[in-house]
């Protein structure tokens, strides 16, 4: 089965620790940042702050909606987290790196995922990288607002 990748960087203006936190932190932000029109019931089963958090989300796209189970890991804490469904079909990966000095954010999420193969392959990783490039700018700006209004993140 082929593997494709759909990524997008942008910058944050905050620190790193500050975005950081709010993507490990399963249980009070990392929802909050969660565009509301493609994800609901976010529900943590294990942990809830980043490496050995279990738990699942429903995400709805063009009209199809799917229950997705994800185990966190930080490969490099503080700066890499990856959510990985239980058969590494779909691996999501959160990179924070110093922008700026480190009074900004460069932030990549790109997710590695499984796809048929032939024409409907095709078909499912174009559309697919498309609308997870939306999902993300979409989630991406939610985060940038959440943390600008919320002062006393990390």
């Amino acid at each position: 089965m082929p593997r494709t990748v759909a990524a997008v960087t942008t910058t944050i203006e905050a620190s790193p620790e500050r975005v950081y936190a709010v993507i490990r932190d399963y249980r009070e932000h990392h929802p909050r940042i969660l565009p509301a029109e493609y994800f609901r019931n976010l529900t943590v089963t294990e942990g809830g702050i980043g490496a050995g958090t279990h738990g699942s989300v429903e995400m709805r796209i063009l009209g199809v909606s799917r229950t997705i189970e994800f185990l966190v890991s930080e490969p490099v804490p503080g700066r890499v987290l990856v959510e990985a469904s239980p058969d590494n079909s779909t691996v999501t990966t959160f990179t924070v790196e110093p922008a700026r000095g480190g009074a900004a954010t460069r932030l990549t999420f790109s997710t590695e995922y499984t796809t048929r193969t032939g024409i409907s392959g095709a078909i499912e990783r174009m559309t697919t990288q498309v609308m997870l490039r939306r999902i993300y700018r979409k989630e991406m700006r939610q985060l940038a607002g959440y943390i600008a209004v919320n002062a006393a993140l990390a």
